[in-house]
């Protein structure tokens, strides 16, 4: 009995403890919810940012990164006349009672009672600063924290400093908080110089800014500043003839842009790249309001901005018949990689057309624009040389789980064995699918990485060799990044917006991975085919936007099923790249990269360049240039047709001078099969059978028959041979020949000239899946 006592005793001093303990925590846990709020404690810290472009020209001043546009002032720098609307309106008696107004409550308890409705609130401005500071659910338990909250602040605050964080935290409409921020919005004027009219409207937007939207619903708001100053004249501060007279009075508020000149997707990009710099003892930023300290100076140059935005919409309405509604553009200082222009829809402020939709930062399928690049790493690991010869013809690759790949070029058409130049020049695809097949795919994902292109972030596998196609997505910002580094070279160099002397940090640095710097050689020549009118001429003719009259590198891009256009291309001194598309992903009609943003690039290289033609660029260092017969890539013969310079590598001048005999090997016979004699000149080509070929023959099938077919010059009488036994043909071309087992070599004979290829033919063990023979192996 004495042990439960004691255990009893023992249990009640433990739960007095836990009591204790528990009352101490929730006192603590309470003490913030008791402490007076004092104005520090609520200073705004993230307030609106005026831009200017690099000459000082104002772009404009926007929201802030949290998507508020706000503006601190200080009361004193408040039209008085707009304090006295706004405390008509919403407090006539702020200055007489606390945080709560007994006197409203009662009044308004009466009315609602004799109405049986609400008829007015009792709302203070203590407390709407409350709600401001921290919304919360309109029942009984958000009215009690709202009221609480609204003591703590009028403990800790003087009435002036609640009126300046309540009027500088005023929903204006929109994304647009605060006096000053309105009044620079929709006036162009400080809030120290709004006259009764305009202040009396700006009082009336706050208690419903949707409902009483200035560019929506004008009427609304008009019925509205009636109010505010029927209740300025029940206060005091006005006569009713000054109230009827100012209702009357014609106010114009500025077009709906949001206190933006130009450039509008740039400074809402920008704002949300950076942090402000903080040095040290450094007075806050905007302090003080809308002046000079408040300035972030951008890289832009206003006067182009606007030229090049003109351009972008004009462009657009040319196209609007192949449907096309969207485009942007960018322009770099090749020198500085300053951004000078940046345009990233037709209209930023049509929102039913996706105007807001950044074509600078979207990412899209950028089509051939990554061919230079895998063609530059494939020369620099050796792989190719300026004077390699690549095929150009029906190419297949089996990838696992999945369908075939063949990749063609819009045309369908194939050129055959081409150089380097023409491949590129030309943005054959299968030419570029063969060179990143010799690069490899991790391998050039590695370098596109260096390059800038952080959104291709998924694996090589994903990816494949359509990745010098465009299969996966990058933006335009990205694409004008990695050009500029061919036009500087191969130096990758990041792309400044904001000039030295900025308050704002520029983050741009840090987007590139530092690399080892290049040799230069390899990247001039890929300038130098990229600014070669005559190589490019095969796909896109002599005289197409793409030549201008001075030295330019240029590149196309066509993303898949024509949903994007890109051209990005460089002089010594810009770069400049633009896409042509759609934002909701329609595909254009009958456009490609050439009609669709070559246009839009020409017309601003040309403006650019109005004044002064840029330089030549640079040869490449190191190579030297020779002679070559244009088709066979070979020194020329006298018989050659067509004969242009190109580059060597000093080493392989030797072979050069020794090599005279074009020879191609059997991977072209298909592709020669359809074409005429220009390749094959006077040699006979066997196309069919191949060399090595294996045939099964399957028994007790009705004749099977496989087809001798020959290609190149058949001018003179042509002879077949099988095993040192001639055939009868009535076709020089090709014949028929039944199937028999055996070790077979076939010859074509002319009288200059032949060619031969050896087979086999088995006997096939089971029965056919098909009827005829089939090829057992293919080297």
């Amino acid at each position: 009995m004495k042990f439960i006592k004691r255990s009893l005793s023992k249990m009640q001093q433990t739960s007095k403890v836990m009591l204790a303990v528990l009352l101490i925590c929730l006192v603590i846990r309470s003490i913030p919810y008791l402490v007076p709020i004092h104005a520090a404690d609520i200073a705004q810290n993230q307030l609106a940012m005026q831009f200017s472009d690099r000459n000082g020209l104002l772009l404009g001043t926007i929201l802030t990164r949290d998507q508020e546009h706000t503006s601190v002032v200080p009361l004193n720098q408040v039209s008085p006349q707009f304090i006295q609307a706004l405390l008509s309106a919403e407090d006539g008696s702020f200055y007489d009672h606390g945080a709560l107004d007994l006197k409203a409550i009662v009044r308004a308890i009466q009315q609602a009672i004799h109405a049986k409705r609400i008829v007015s609130g009792a709302s203070t401005i203590t407390m709407q600063l409350a709600r401001m500071l921290e919304p919360v659910p309109r029942s009984l338990s958000g009215k009690i924290q709202e009221i609480w909250l609204a003591w703590r602040l009028a403990a800790g605050m003087s009435k002036d400093e609640i009126l300046s964080a309540y009027i500088n935290r005023l929903p204006m409409g929109g994304n647009i908080y605060g006096v000053e921020a309105a009044a620079q919005t929709y006036f162009s004027i400080p809030a120290s110089d709004l006259n009764l009219a305009q202040a009396s409207l700006l009082a009336a937007i706050p208690n419903n800014p949707t409902y009483f939207n200035p560019y929506e619903h004008w009427e609304r708001l008009k019925q509205r500043q009636k109010y505010v100053l029927n209740r300025m004249v029940q206060e005091g501060y006005i006569s009713a003839a000054i109230a009827q007279r100012t209702s009357t009075e014609k106010v114009v508020f500025q077009s709906n842009q949001r206190g933006i000149i130009a450039a509008p997707h740039f400074l809402f990009w920008l704002a949300n790249q950076a942090p402000l710099k903080k040095e040290k003892n450094q007075a806050p930023l905007f302090k003080g309001g809308w002046g000079d300290q408040s300035v972030i100076h951008t890289t832009i140059n206003r006067p182009l901005q606007q030229f090049v935005e003109a351009q972008v919409q004009q462009v657009i309405s040319t196209l609007a018949a192949n449907n096309v509604h969207d485009a942007a553009a960018l322009v770099i200082d090749n020198h500085t990689g300053e951004v000078l222009a940046y345009v990233g829809s037709p209209d930023y402020f049509n929102q039913t057309k996706l105007g807001r939709n950044d074509g600078v930062q979207a990412l899209r399928q950028p089509g051939s624009t990554l061919k230079p690049f895998v063609y530059e790493l494939a020369l620099e690991k050796g792989l190719i040389r300026p004077n390699t010869i690549l095929a150009d013809i029906p190419t297949h690759y089996a990838i696992p789980g999945a369908q075939l790949y063949s990749p063609t070029d819009y045309t369908e058409n194939f050129l055959g064995p081409v150089r380097v130049r023409i491949a590129l020049a030309n943005s054959l695809n299968v030419p570029a699918v063969r060179v990143l097949e010799k690069v490899g795919v991790p391998t050039f994902l590695q370098r596109l990485h260096q390059l800038g292109f952080t959104h291709l972030n998924q694996t090589p596998e994903y990816y494949g060799l359509g990745l010098t196609l465009g299969s996966g997505e990058v933006s335009l910002w990205e694409l004008a990044q990695a050009y500029l580094t061919i036009a500087r070279q191969g130096q990758p160099t990041p792309l400044i917006t904001t000039l030295p002397h900025s308050r704002l940090v520029n983050l741009d640095s840090a987007r590139l991975p530092l690399v080892e710097p290049p040799s230069p050689t390899n990247w001039q020549l890929i300038t130098n085919i990229l600014s070669d009118s005559h190589a490019r001429a095969t796909a896109f003719g002599v005289d197409s936007v793409l030549n201008l009259p001075f030295p330019v590198a240029v590149k196309t891009g066509t993303s898949s099923n024509f949903r994007d256009t890109w051209t990005v291309g460089f002089t010594t001194d810009y770069t400049v790249a633009t896409w042509v598309g759609n934002f909701n992903g329609e595909p254009m009609r009958q456009v490609s990269g050439v009609t669709g943003a070559a246009p839009l690039w020409n017309r601003i290289m040309l403006h650019l360049h109005e004044h002064e033609e840029p330089a030549t660029f640079t040869p490449p260092v190191g190579l030297i240039q020779l002679p070559i017969c244009a088709v066979t890539g070979l020194r020329p013969t006298p018989d050659c047709s067509s004969v242009v310079q190109e580059y060597f590598y000093p080493e392989d001048q030797t072979k050069y001078a020794q090599e005279t005999q074009f020879t191609l090997p059997p991977e072209y016979n298909e592709w020669l099969a359809k074409q005429q004699s220009s390749f094959t000149g006077n040699d006979l080509r066997i196309v069919s059978p191949h060399d090595g070929d294996v045939f099964l023959l399957y028994p007790n099938e009705a004749a099977q028959k496989l087809e001798f077919k020959l290609t190149g010059n058949k001018s003179a009488p042509v002879e077949w041979w099988l095993n040192g036994e001639k055939l009868t043909t009535q076709s020089p071309s090709s014949l028929f020949w039944s199937l028999h087992p055996g070790n077979w070599t076939l010859e074509a004979r002319s009288s200059e000239t032949s060619d031969k290829v050896s087979f086999q033919v088995k006997l096939a063990n089971t029965k056919p899946t098909r009827r005829g023979f089939s090829i057992a192996n293919k080297r």
